[in-house]
């Protein structure tokens, strides 16, 4: 009778999208942890309880060797690769921001002056609008890839629910792709969505932020769990060279957060990005995403993509051998462990299939590298000397430019060469990006660096290059792009992620739940394995996805 349906679809001109022998699971729930290193779960492990990331690894299936493919590993890229198993040079998403190639104007990888922000009220002591005119709207509509919840809405249509809810706009919309039924992302504090969602927000998100918002927390002290003794054996001093105190925070646990203000203004909110009680107002909003909407009722499988992104905010700050880092994954266990209990009481565990994942890893501080390796192993660069230095070499090359002109501008990790310039001097774009490849690979501190055309030629180029092609898209990035020399940073406090290296491309990968064999896997494997499993499970296909189906 199988086989008499399928002859059948393919009669009709319908293919059926994936033949489904197991049941298939009521809901996917696919957790990222922006910055989360995998070695984290190891480090960290002993101190976790049972409930959280111990319940995913002693029932779940824990891929420890999985990797990005691309070399630009920063969030958005992350977040668009996640759900749909291909890189930056099809989804379009090369970085957390752009310039534009004809105007030179720099973009959010998901704004969208089209799509307005919805959902802040007033505050008192800031303009109505002040926030709304400052940010430009949010979409997805430079993704240009396809999703597994993309996939669900074309087979089930309004039956099968697509969600992401995060701290970060970009964390939320992403995952989710071009026909989610809602993303929400936080401004103040506040659970927000955008007009190509919703042209308001839905009064199950206003009760929420009734209810549940950041300024619960104002002048609150965040402290270790455990005893101070604890992290300083982990994660050595508390306060450690290369750290940066901002938004009014200093570098060492107990923090007050409060914006270094005696009354609430918007320097709370940007403190209170870096403590763990964001994580918590995301799972609470997750959860109440579940239970309003319904999420994982019914026979068609639903999708909730979820952001934790706090652990971004105080890596970047602290490092990934701080108190603070390890803090917020031992109250982030706890968080995790409450909503998959909250889970296991609404819709069932076994209906459930469960991804934890990131969108990248971090570098070490540099500080740390050069006392343990000595002062050429790492270091902070510069780039406005270099690019100084870079356009020197380019006068020495083709003449001088005029005053009112300049040869490069930064872009990312690349560079972008000027138009005018060009023009000015009568040479190709192709001609200068050379010779920048040149002199900027006279500088040890950058190891390597790929014109346009090499990036986008045929020929073979180095592992690096092969990476960098997969960040790559002629459309959006410029002229010539750069791997950092390891543990070198181009931030000049606290560190950065963003290279091809192993500490920025090495993240978890762990599956639990429905359809799922418990067990450790130690083979390689890609991020970009996740879409394809997934939809695999989901019981659709997901045809332009580069993974492969784990299982």
């Amino acid at each position: 009778m199988r086989n008499s349906f399928f002859f059948l679809l393919l009669a009709w001109g319908v293919a059926p999208l994936v033949a489904q022998d197991k049941p298939v699971p009521r809901l996917a729930v696919v957790i990222t942890v922006d910055q989360m290193r995998a070695d984290y779960l190891a480090r960290f492990g002993p101190y976790f309880g049972e409930g959280g990331f111990k319940r995913l690894l002693a029932g779940g299936a824990d891929y420890r060797d999985c990797h990005y493919q691309h070399a630009i590993t920063t969030t958005a890229p992350g977040h668009a690769t996640i759900l749909s198993g291909v890189n930056a040079n099809i989804h379009g998403i090369i970085g957390n921001e752009w310039l534009d190639p004809q105007t030179y104007i720099q973009g959010n990888a998901v704004e969208d002056a089209g799509s307005p922000l919805v959902g802040l009220p007033p505050r008192p002591g800031r303009h109505p609008n002040a926030i709304l005119a400052a940010k430009a709207g949010r979409s997805p509509k430079n993704f240009l890839g396809t999703t597994v919840g993309d996939r669900l809405k074309a087979r089930y249509g309004a039956t099968a629910k697509v969600y992401g809810v995060a701290d970060k706009d970009r964390s939320a919309i992403l995952p989710t792709g071009s026909k989610a039924d809602g993303a929400y992302w936080t401004e103040e504090g506040l659970f927000i969505t955008s007009t190509y969602y919703r042209a308001e927000l839905p009064a199950w998100v206003r009760e929420f932020n009734e209810r549940r918002n950041a300024t619960q927390y104002f002048g609150q002290v965040w402290d270790r769990l455990l005893p101070r003794a604890v992290y300083d054996a982990v994660q050595g001093p508390d306060d450690a060279p290369g750290e940066q105190a901002e938004d009014s925070l200093p570098v060492t646990l107990p923090m007050r957060i409060d914006g270094g203000q005696a009354t609430l203004t918007s320097t709370f909110f940007n403190a209170f990005d870096h403590v763990p009680w964001n994580n918590e107002l995301v799972a609470e909003m997750a959860m109440h995403t579940v239970v309003t909407q319904q999420l994982g009722q019914d026979d068609v499988p639903d999708l909730l993509a979820v952001g934790f992104s706090q652990p971004d905010k105080a890596g970047h700050a602290y490092g990934p051998d701080s108190h603070e880092v390890m803090d917020s994954y031992l109250r982030l266990d706890r968080t995790l462990a409450a909503f998959l209990d909250q889970l296991e009481a609404t819709v069932g565990l076994a209906h459930c299939v469960i991804v934890l994942t990131a969108d990248h890893g971090v570098c070490p501080l540099p500080e740390k590298i050069a006392a343990e390796q000595g002062p050429d192993a790492a270091g902070r660069i510069e780039m406005g000397p270099v690019r100084q230095q870079l356009a020197a070499a380019l006068d020495a090359a083709f003449g001088a430019l005029p005053a009112d002109l300049y040869w490069i501008v930064g872009d990312g990790y690349g560079l972008r060469v000027s138009p005018a310039a060009l023009a000015a001097r009568q040479v190709t774009a192709a001609r200068v990006a050379t010779e920048l490849k040149a002199a900027l690979l006279r500088d040890r501190r950058f190891v390597a660096a790929y014109t346009r055309a090499e990036l986008t030629g045929t020929g073979p180029l180095d592992a690096w290059g092969e990476m960098m092609r997969r960040s790559y898209h002629p459309d959006r990035s410029p002229d010539l792009m750069f791997v950092l020399h390891p543990y070198f940073l181009t931030r000049q406090l606290g560190t950065n992620h963003g290279m091809p290296h192993a500490y920025d491309t090495h993240v978890p990968q762990v599956w639990f739940g429905a359809g799922v064999k418990a067990g450790v896997h130690d083979e390689r494997v890609g991020v970009e394995d996740i879409a394809p499993t997934l939809a695999g499970l989901l019981g659709v296909d997901l045809p332009d996805a580069k993974g492969r189906k784990l299982f």
